[in-house]
C-alpha cells in the first residue's frame, strides 16, 4: 500500500462535501479512517508495494487458555513475524496487541484478515487487524 498525500488529501475533501463543512473534525477523522480501510481491505493497494510491510493486530475478550497460541500459529504458519507484542489481562478480560510484519507472507493481507477471523470466532474473541500506514496515515490528517 502506498497513499500519496494528494489520494489522502482527495479523500479528506470528499468526505468533507458528504458532511458538509461544518462537520466535527472527528466525524470527517472516522470517515476519512473508514474510506481508507475499505480501500485498503479492498485490495485496492494490493498491487504498489507498502511502506512497512507491518499491520498491527488487536485482540480482545473474555481470558481462555491458548488464546495467544492460537493467533501467533496462525501468523507463524503464514510466514508472518511477529515483531513486538503487549498483553494484558484485567480480571477475566484479555487484551492483546501485535505489530506484525507481513511482507514475508505469499497470503493478501485480506486473507491473514481471513483466517485470524475465523480464530475470533472460534475463540470468542475480538481479532482486528489494520496496516500500519493506515495508522501513520490517520495522525496526518
Amino acid at each position: 500500500m502506498n497513499l500519496s498525500e494528494a489520494k489522502i488529501r482527495e479523500i479528506t475533501i470528499d468526505v468533507i462535501k458528504e458532511l458538509g463543512e461544518e462537520a466535527p473534525p472527528e466525524k470527517i477523522r472516522e470517515n476519512v479512517y473508514r474510506k481508507v480501510e475499505t480501500l485498503m481491505s479492498n485490495g485496492n493497494f494490493s498491487q504498489e508495494p507498502m511502506d512497512s510491510g507491518r499491520v498491527i493486530i488487536t485482540s480482545y475478550g473474555i481470558n481462555q487458555p491458548g488464546v495467544v497460541s492460537k493467533i501467533s500459529s496462525v501468523l507463524s504458519a503464514n510466514d508472518c513475524d511477529i515483531q513486538d507484542i503487549t498483553q494484558k489481562i484485567l480480571q477475566e478480560f484479555f487484551t492483546m496487541i501485535m505489530i506484525v510484519d507481513i511482507s514475508n507472507t505469499k497470503k493478501s493481507f485480506k486473507e491473514i484478515s481471513g483466517l485470524l477471523e475465523e480464530v475470533a470466532a472460534e475463540l470468542n474473541i475480538k481479532i482486528f487487524i489494520q496496516h500500519e500506514d493506515v495508522f501513520r496515515y490517520m495522525h496526518r490528517l
